[in-house]
C-alpha cells in the first residue's frame, strides 16, 4: 500500500490523466473509434527520442560537454553563465528534463566542491528556467512542442518563425539575471571524470546512435517515415543495448494515451465541446498559460488542442505557460527534488525564489508573446 501511494505521489499527473479518461469512457463507451484518437506518430517519436538521448548520456556525450564548458569558468558568475547557458541550450536537443536530470547534479557538486553551497538556489532555479525555455526553440524539446509541432502540420521554418524570437528574448533575459550573481574567485575543480565512449566496445555505440539521433531529426522532419524509424531504433536497442528497454518512460507515454483518449471522447460530447471551444477560441495564449499553471503545459496542450485550430497560439502559451509555478513544467519538480535532496536544503527559499523568479520571467515572456 505504501508503494502504492508513492507510485501516485511520483506520477501523479499519469493518475490524474488515467482518472479523466475513465471518467470519459462512462460518457463515450469504448469503441475502435478510441484507436483514431491516438496519436502514434508523437507516441513512436517520443519513444525513440528518449531511448537515444538515454544511450548517448550512458555514453557519457554530456560529460564531455561538461569538462567542455567547464574550461571557460573562471569566477562564481562565469561558472554559473556555463551551468544556466548549457541547460538552455542543451535542452534544444536533449529536452528540458534530460538537461536538468544532467546538469543539476553536476551544478551542486561543483558548487559543493567549490565552497559556493549559497549559489545553489539562484543557479538551480536559473538552471530550471532555462531548461524550460530554451527546450521552446525546437520540435524536439519538450513533448508538447513535438505533438503540436505534428498536430499542425507545420513545416521547422514555420515552427522556428514563431519561438525564435521568445528564445532570443529569453536568453537575453537569462543573461541579464546571471549577471546579478556577485563575481567572486572560485577554488579549483580539479580532474574530470573518464569518458564512458572510451571503453573497449563503446566507440561503435557512439556513431550508431549518433546516427539514430540523425534519423529522430530527420523523421520529426517529416523527412523519414516514423514506422521505419521506430523499427530500426527497436532492432538498434536489442542489439546494441537491451538495457535501454528499460530506460524508456513509459509512463510519459501512457499519460499521452490516456489524454488522447480523454480529449477525443470530450470532442464527441457536444455540450462539453461548444462550452471548452467558446472558452479556448480566441484566447488560446492566455488560456493555455493560465491552464499549465495547474495541470502543466503538456496535458494542458493535449487537451486544449481539441478545442481550437489555432495550434501556434496553445504552442506559443504552453511553452511560456511552463513559468511560473512549480507543476506549470513537471521538468521544474525533477530540480526541486535533486536540490530537496541536498545536506542543508533550504526547501522554502527555493521555492520563494523559484517563484519569485519564474512570476517576472512568465510576466515579461507573457506580455512578449501577445505583443507579437
Amino acid at each position: 500500500m505504501k508503494k502504492f501511494f508513492e507510485f501516485i505521489k511520483k506520477e501523479i499527473v499519469f493518475c490524474v490523466a488515467a482518472l479523466l479518461a475513465a471518467f470519459s469512457m462512462l460518457l463515450v463507451p469504448p469503441s475502435s473509434m478510441y484507436l483514431s484518437y491516438i496519436d502514434f506518430r508523437v507516441l513512436a517519436l517520443l519513444f525513440c527520442l528518449m531511448v537515444v538521448v538515454a544511450e548517448l548520456r550512458n555514453l557519457g556525450v554530456f560529460e564531455q560537454i561538461r569538462q567542455l564548458t567547464m574550461k571557460v569558468v573562471h569566477n562564481t558568475r562565469s561558472l554559473a553563465f556555463a551551468l544556466v547557458m548549457t541547460c538552455f541550450f542543451l535542452s534544444m536537443w536533449i529536452t528540458n528534463d534530460v538537461s536538468l536530470i544532467t546538469f543539476v547534479p553536476f551544478a551542486i557538486l561543483v558548487l559543493q566542491k567549490t565552497g559556493q553551497e549559497k549559489l545553489l538556489v539562484p543557479v538551480i532555479v536559473l538552471q530550471t528556467v532555462a531548461a524550460n525555455l530554451g527546450s521552446m526553440c525546437t520540435p524536439i524539446g519538450n513533448p508538447q512542442n513535438l505533438y503540436l509541432f505534428t498536430a499542425a502540420g507545420l513545416s521547422i521554418g514555420a515552427f522556428l518563425k514563431l519561438m525564435l524570437p521568445l528564445t532570443i528574448l529569453s536568453a537575453l533575459l537569462l543573461c541579464f539575471a546571471v549577471c546579478l550573481i556577485k563575481k567572486e574567485p572560485i577554488a579549483d575543480l580539479g580532474e574530470s571524470e573518464p569518458l564512458a565512449w572510451g571503453q573497449k566496445g563503446n566507440k561503435w555505440k557512439l556513431i550508431l546512435f549518433t546516427v539514430l539521433f540523425l534519423l529522430c531529426l530527420l523523421t520529426v522532419l517529416h523527412m523519414v517515415p516514423y514506422q521505419v524509424t521506430l523499427g530500426v531504433i527497436l532492432v538498434a536497442m536489442a542489439v546494441a543495448d537491451p538495457r535501454l528497454f528499460k530506460q524508456a518512460d513509459y509512463i510519459l507515454l501512457l499519460t499521452f494515451v490516456a489524454f488522447f483518449v480523454f480529449v477525443g471522447n470530450m470532442k464527441n460530447v457536444p455540450i462539453v465541446h461548444a462550452f471548452l471551444s467558446n472558452c479556448v477560441n480566441g484566447n488560446e495564449i492566455l488560456v493555455s498559460i493560465l491552464a499549465s499553471q495547474v495541470i502543466s503545459n503538456v496535458p494542458a496542450a493535449v487537451l486544449l488542442s481539441g478545442f481550437t485550430d489555432n495550434l501556434k497560439g496553445l504552442l506559443i502559451g504552453t511553452n511560456v505557460g511552463g513559468l511560473g509555478t512549480l507543476i506549470a513544467s513537471m521538468a521544474s519538480l525533477i530540480s526541486y527534488k535533486l536540490y530537496a535532496g541536498t545536506g542543508h536544503a533550504d526547501v522554502k527559499k527555493y521555492i520563494f525564489s523559484f517563484t519569485l523568479v519564474n512570476l517576472v520571467f512568465l510576466i515579461l515572456l507573457s506580455v512578449a508573446a501577445f505583443l507579437y
